[in-house]
């Protein structure tokens, strides 16, 4: 577990010392529905990366919260997207992204396809691989994989606040 939140911090300092050069990079947050074979509530934070909106990276650390056979269950996930899209000089279709990315718990790696609209939007799915035979309060999570979530802008919402 703490091996995980080190890697995910060093990855992200390292990614926003690297994005200061050549890349503009917004901070989100996001909340969001994920299916594994138990239904889980996502909450986290995101770092998105952009030169320019063809292409944009996001990575992540959220906390998957559900229960599993009765039991309440914290699980901490780290992630990472390409939101892909080249459409130029039409608004309405850059609306849209094609998403591909991986995601990793303690428990198991999956990962995903899906698109997003305007990046705030995401409906993915992909198949997971478990790690941890034992899973969570003894129920192994593998299989299909669904994740809709919620990205909002910090800036979007600080705005929001100020109104």
């Amino acid at each position: 577990m703490k091996k995980i939140l080190g890697f995910t911090a060093l990855l992200i300092m390292l990614a926003n010392q690297s994005a200061k050069a050549q890349f503009t990079m917004h901070k989100l947050i996001h909340v969001g529905y994920v299916y594994q074979n138990q239904s889980f509530a996502e909450l986290g934070g995101r770092l998105l990366f952009l030169e320019n909106d063809d292409t944009i990276y996001r990575v992540g650390a959220a906390a998957l919260l559900g229960s599993a056979n009765g039991k309440f269950a914290v699980l901490p996930k780290i992630q990472g997207d390409i939101l892909i899209n080249f459409e130029r000089n039409v608004d309405l279709y850059h609306s849209y992204y094609f998403l591909a990315g991986a995601e990793a718990t303690t428990k198991y790696i999956a990962p995903k396809i899906g698109a997003t609209l305007f990046g705030i939007i995401d409906l993915t799915g992909g198949y997971v691989f478990p790690i941890d035979k034992s899973g969570i309060n003894g129920k192994e999570l593998k299989g299909l994989n669904i994740n809709f979530t919620l990205n909002l802008p910090l800036v979007m919402l600080n705005d929001l606040l100020k109104k």
